[in-house]
């Protein structure tokens, strides 16, 4: 048994947060019935590489989920979704504040029809405050939230991750937020909440001592390109056959196994090296030196070497490396699963891994609208109530 299995979960959103949350908590055993918009569905099914007019994206985002379209600006589509939530556990939504209260169906409502509900509320800026109803993607919440500012060179314009972190952070937080709300249910005896997401404030969570560095001491961090700010020696540097490799030795010891590796064993045993305030005072030093040794090296013979130091290092990887890597094989993190027409093909693998009652994969991402009729039957809905549906639009 999967640790969120009897957990029902109805998920109102688009794209990447909301869907990434209830993604994790269905992949922890949480029974996700998804709300899409006949004929449309969610624009992640046309997103990024497409394979016989669906996103692989959407296999991976969607896995586990059942699909149930629901036309919600028609009375009887919210009628449906009410009953939906009347026994669930939770709902999930990122759309901008008071888009659900127009529809009829905001908090006010649901949680008169379902007590215990919790309710994630995901949004680019919260559901208060003067940008409440602004909009709001995962860029703007990095942008906002400190993370673009700090990343890139200090002589180029700041730059982005290649993935949609701002999304992904938010939806971590939200599934963090539900979950302590249901155990405050169940060990507390309260009522249902919800849990108000804002994709800045998830980023900013992650700056480590931005605010208290700027707020004693006026500091502000800047771009440090590849050099960990603050933290010295860890860093990015190039092979003699053209690869990169970061080397991260800025543990006391681990910098001195370093050094010897690299027969620089006066720098191992200079007494002001010996804690990272004094390395990082000679910070271009130290990288410079790394830089000499490791260009003389090739990529394989780097990674022995200080693999063998006990010296923390390792390649840049492309998938291509994470595709033949023995790590990432032992660990279960390349999982196949089969497209619809057959064909096999590898996503990846369930985080985290717990021992007892682990998560998995039952299924990829569903078919527009495959779980319609088996979920309004439960609903009691008959075969000639569904058709009817079909034929105004509802569903």
């Amino acid at each position: 048994m999967k640790p969120l299995s009897g957990i029902k979960v109805i998920e109102l959103g688009t794209l990447i947060a909301g869907p990434f949350c209830t993604r994790i908590l269905a992949e922890f055993g949480a029974e996700v019935v998804k709300i899409e918009t006949p004929g449309e569905g969610d624009p992640l099914r046309s997103w990024r590489k497409i394979y016989e007019g669906t996103s692989l994206w959407w296999y991976l985002q969607a896995r586990n989920k059942q699909s149930l379209t629901l036309n919600l600006k028609q009375p009887e589509a919210v009628e449906i979704l009410k009953k939906l939530v009347a026994d669930a556990d939770i709902v999930v939504e990122n759309f901008r504040p008071g888009v659900l209260e127009k529809l009829g169906v905001g908090w006010d409502v649901l949680s008169q029809i379902n007590p215990g509900l919790v309710m994630v509320r995901l949004s680019g800026f919260g559901q208060t405050g003067p940008m409440a109803q602004q909009p709001g993607f995962g860029a703007i919440g990095e942008s906002m939230g400190g993370l673009r500012y700090v990343t890139g060179f200090a002589d180029r314009p700041p730059v982005k991750t290649g993935v949609s972190i701002g999304d992904s952070i938010a939806a971590l937080w939200a599934a963090i937020g539900a979950l302590m709300a249901l155990r405050h249910k169940e060990v507390n005896g309260g009522k249902g909440q919800v849990v108000d997401v804002a994709l800045y404030e998830a980023v900013f969570a992650m700056m480590e001592s931005l605010v208290p560095e700027f707020d004693v001491f006026g500091f502000v961090r800047e771009r440090t390109g590849n050099i960990m700010p603050g933290i010295t020696p860890s860093n990015t540097h190039t092979t003699r056959d053209g690869k990169h490799v970061i080397v991260g030795a800025n543990g006391d010891a681990i910098f001195r196994r370093c050094m010897e590796v690299m027969q620089r064993p006066d720098l191992a045993a200079d007494p002001a090296l010996q804690t990272n305030a004094g390395r990082d005072t000679r910070a271009t030093e130290l990288y410079g030196i790394i830089d000499d040794w490791v260009k003389r090296h090739d990529e394989a013979d780097v990674l022995k070497q200080l693999g063998e130091a006990g010296v923390p290092a390792s390649r840049i990887y492309s998938i291509e490396d994470m595709f033949r890597d023995p790590q990432f094989l032992a660990r279960e993190m390349l999982q196949s699963a089969q497209l619809p027409d057959g064909k096999q093909f590898r996503m990846p693998g369930i985080v985290p891994k717990l021992t007892a009652t682990p998560g998995g994969v039952d299924s990829i991402g569903p078919a527009l609208g495959a779980h319609t009729d088996v979920i309004l039957r439960k609903l009691g809905y008959s075969s000639a109530q569904i058709l009817e549906l079909r034929e105004k639009g509802v569903v």
